[in-house]
């Protein structure tokens, strides 16, 4: 086996499926930055969730919000949803499962907040409730989704911002999300603290 060429190969289809996304992605890239900045500045905070794989991402990306990106500056307010084993694992007792990030969100989501939906594959029952509940608590929803992820057709209002990637497999699927987190995280830190240059 020629595992250099599956490296390669690996690595090529990625920078090829980021390369040909730029386009497609940097307006809502962009105007879910701008709508993060504006929460954030609002004194409010970004909750994100996801399942899976995506449930890491969620959790990345709140953990660069708390922590730092790039650079350090002060804490940020983001949570992750379904990241407390403890409770998430209360409401499954209970019989909620399907209604667990709902259920938090009700518990935990103000008018004024931000939602990161992060889904790297097909439509999942218990993101569109959570989806539902933030628009039903005037939540504005970020949605990183997929072309697979078809249960999200209309669901999202005129102020929230789809960022659908294509990709031909799920593993880039999830590595051109990685990339947007990135982004998106950039672009917060820029936002509200200016621009800096790396050393």
């Amino acid at each position: 086996m020629d595992y250099y060429q599956t490296i390669a190969g690996s690595f090529q289809a990625t920078i090829e499926a980021a390369a040909n996304s730029v386009d497609a992605l940097a307006a809502p890239i962009e105007r879910a930055a701008r709508l993060m900045t504006d929460c954030l500045l609002g004194d409010h905070k970004i909750v994100a969730c996801g399942n899976g794989a995506d449930a890491a991402m969620a959790q990345l990306f709140s953990g660069q919000l708390l922590g730092h990106h790039a650079r350090e500056r002060p804490a940020l307010p983001a949570l992750t949803l379904g990241g407390d084993s403890a409770g998430l694992t209360a409401l499954a007792r209970a019989g909620a499962a399907a209604d667990a990030y709902a259920r938090q969100l009700r518990a935990l989501g103000q008018a004024g907040d931000l939602m990161l939906y992060i889904n790297s594959g097909g439509s999942d029952d218990s993101l569109l409730r959570a989806v539902r509940t933030a628009r039903e608590r005037n939540l504005t929803v970020v949605a990183l989704s997929n072309v697979l992820d078809d249960g999200l057709a209309g669901q999202l209002g005129d102020t929230d911002v789809l960022l659908r990637v294509e990709a031909p497999r799920s593993a880039a699927v999830r590595e051109l999300q990685l990339m947007v987190i990135n982004c998106l995280c950039a672009l917060v830190d820029q936002g509200l603290f200016g621009n800096y240059s790396e050393e």
